[in-house]
């Protein structure tokens, strides 16, 4: 029988099982965190930020990922105060300039309330978030996907850019990429990059209550696990 911890987050008191992550107790409980990197029942990255979180203790705060930061019993925390918003915002701006062909960003950029971007669009195809790493390894224990190089020269590879024979072609490294669904006005090319904004309408429902999972349709491209629950 599992044992439960009882928590605040954003004024809500929750109970979770012990070991949940304060990201999947909120989630579960309908409180919206956005999340890329997020896969429940693989290890947390914590390498797209967008899932931050305040944890206030004894009067004082500090941010923290809530993907990595586990539910404790009395814990308290802030997941939409306006430095946590402001923050998140800014993140999702940065995401979706580094990568605007990808549909999942931009609707992650929406739902963080991006209006405009003030940074350059540098039009990568990849933003680290390691899905296909983590689900490679842990999920269908091939490894045949990994981390090379470190700062700007890190990248996701094949063994010597070759595919192993281990490898058991599954695509679920395909699947859950968050770079495969291209913006509904399709592929922008290089030098004409911008924010598509066109799904703003999905968050209608969350006009006043915007910390507040409405079940929207965002969460396909980047797989909100509140979505397929």
């Amino acid at each position: 029988m599992s044992e439960y911890v009882s928590l605040t987050i954003d004024g809500a008191k929750i109970r979770a099982p012990r070991g949940t992550t304060v990201l999947d107790a909120a989630l579960d409980y309908g409180i919206c965190i956005p999340a890329l990197c997020h896969l429940r029942d693989v290890t947390a990255l914590s390498g797209c930020r967008l899932c931050i979180v305040e944890l206030v203790k004894d009067g004082r705060s500090k941010v923290t990922t809530s993907c990595t930061l586990e539910a404790e019993e009395g814990m308290v925390v802030l997941a939409h105060s306006e430095k946590i918003v402001k923050a998140r915002k800014n993140i999702a701006e940065l995401l979706v300039a580094e990568a605007p062909n990808s549909k999942a960003i931009q609707d992650i950029a929406v739902r963080c309330g991006v209006k405009k971007v003030r940074y350059p669009f540098r039009h990568n195809n990849c933003v680290l978030c390691g899905k296909c790493v983590r689900v490679c390894k842990e999920i269908w224990q091939s490894e045949s996907l990994g981390f090379v190089g470190r700062g700007h020269n890190r990248h996701v590879a094949l063994p010597y850019n070759t595919r192993p024979e281990y490898c058991k072609h599954c695509n679920y490294c395909i699947d859950v990429c968050p770079m495969t669904i291209v913006p509904c006005p399709g592929s922008m090319k290089k030098g004409e990059e911008f924010l598509c904004g066109q799904c703003e309408s999905q968050l209608s429902m969350a006009a006043n209550a915007p910390d507040t999972c409405v079940m929207c349709e965002l969460g396909a491209g980047f797989g909100c696990s509140r979505r397929h629950t």
